[in-house]
């Protein structure tokens, strides 16, 4: 109970240097709730900004002429839609976001166009996640950028094919493609037009091994698909893999980086400061020494001072933290800010290692302090 009266008096009396530490722990805590808090949003952003650059699996029946395939930009060979919920209900493979598609190629109003029918997404039971691209209401059309100049349509407008009347759900930008050649529709609407019940010519995909030196994942990808679809053939699409890989390693080496430089930097900041205020007691150390306190509590005064100001610093840090992450975070994350959230469990890790956090800074100044001769000190304290 006296020691700890003896740190609290000592705090009062050196309020300021109590201060500059207590500002030194806060800091690093706020950056590390804020570091942390953003660099979640940061990997759930950049996973949304490099799955929207689209599948980067095609599957395609077996028996696929490939140089007709590249040539027509898809499989001209069918195989059954049943594929996909084939696919979506085999466990453990590395394929998300499965997308059973048809098309073909047609002529309509004297023009080239890309039937292209899309299914709604194959649920996948343990892979509940939001969708990929568009649904296509059925009944409804999403005409590309060229179709829809040439032949002057508009949003909203009702066009007949072969019979069958449509609205024009949407009519989309220019994207330089064969894309702005093509009219997608609902996949039953589709395969109604082409008469092509119950058939499709791929399954687009997204693949969730990651690329990795020395590892070869397209075969892996290849052994799971024949394992679940022994008819079928997967394309990866290695430009689309290699740009979501090196983007998710870039953030991560980000952060491993910069956290640790903050954290040195605030640690050094605090013993600095720890060992200024142990310069500052030598002669009341000397004292201490003198009235027969052990090594053992002159040690304790100093980390538990530390430790006291690491409590503190961890509510401080904690809240400031969150809220600069919640203040700031939705500007930077648009995509995904209504996932930020404060993380509580950062709170408890706060609580934990900001103490001591504060005791290591401030260990090697308390070492100091008990290694003290009383009586030099002494001695130059009188002199």
């Amino acid at each position: 109970m006296n020691l700890l009266l003896l740190v609290c008096k000592e705090i009062l009396q050196r309020r300021w240097n109590f201060l500059l530490s207590l500002l030194g722990v806060t800091l690093a805590v706020t950056l590390f709730v804020f570091f942390v808090t953003t660099g979640q949003a940061s990997k759930r952003e950049t996973t949304r900004l490099m799955r929207d650059m689209g599948f980067n699996l095609r599957i395609i029946p077996i028996e696929t002429d490939m140089s007709e395939f590249l040539m027509q930009g898809f499989a001209m060979e069918t195989m059954p839609q049943s594929y996909v919920d084939q696919l979506a209900s085999h466990r453990h493979i590395s394929y998300a976001h499965l997308v059973a598609t048809l098309q073909q190629r047609a002529y309509w109003k004297d023009m080239q166009i890309i039937l292209t029918g899309i299914a709604p997404e194959a649920q996948q039971d343990d892979k509940i996640k939001s969708p990929m691209g568009f649904i296509v209401p059925p009944g409804r059309i999403y005409v590309g950028f060229e179709v829809a100049r040439r032949l002057e349509l508009q949003q909203g407008q009702t066009v007949d094919f072969w019979g069958s009347s449509f609205i024009i759900e949407k009519c989309l930008s220019e994207t330089g493609t064969s894309d702005d050649l093509r009219i997608y529709g609902d996949l039953e609407d589709i395969q109604m037009l082409l008469d092509m019940p119950g058939k499709i010519n791929e399954i687009r995909a997204l693949q969730c091994l990651c690329l990795l030196p020395g590892r070869d994942t397209v075969e892996e990808l290849r052994e799971q698909l024949a394992e679940a679809l022994p008819n079928a053939k997967v394309i990866l699409l290695q430009t689309i893999a290699e740009t979501r890989r090196n983007q998710r390693i870039l953030v991560e080496r980000y952060f491993a980086l910069l956290l640790p430089l903050i954290l040195v930097a605030c640690a050094a900041w605090t013993g600095v400061l720890a060992m200024m205020n142990v310069r500052d007691r030598r002669v009341e150390i000397g004292l201490f020494r003198a009235l027969g306190f052990s090594s053992f509590k002159i040690a304790f005064l100093f980390l538990f001072r530390a430790f006291l100001l690491g409590i503190v610093a961890s509510v401080l840090g904690f809240s400031l933290g969150t809220i600069l992450s919640l203040s700031f975070g939705p500007g930077i994350f648009k995509i995904t800010a209504k996932s930020l959230e404060p993380m509580w469990i950062l709170c408890w890790f706060s609580m934990l290692g900001a103490p001591a956090f504060s005791a290591l800074s401030s260990f090697m100044p308390a070492m100091a302090a008990v290694a003290q001769d009383p009586a030099i000190v002494l001695k130059e304290g009188q002199a």
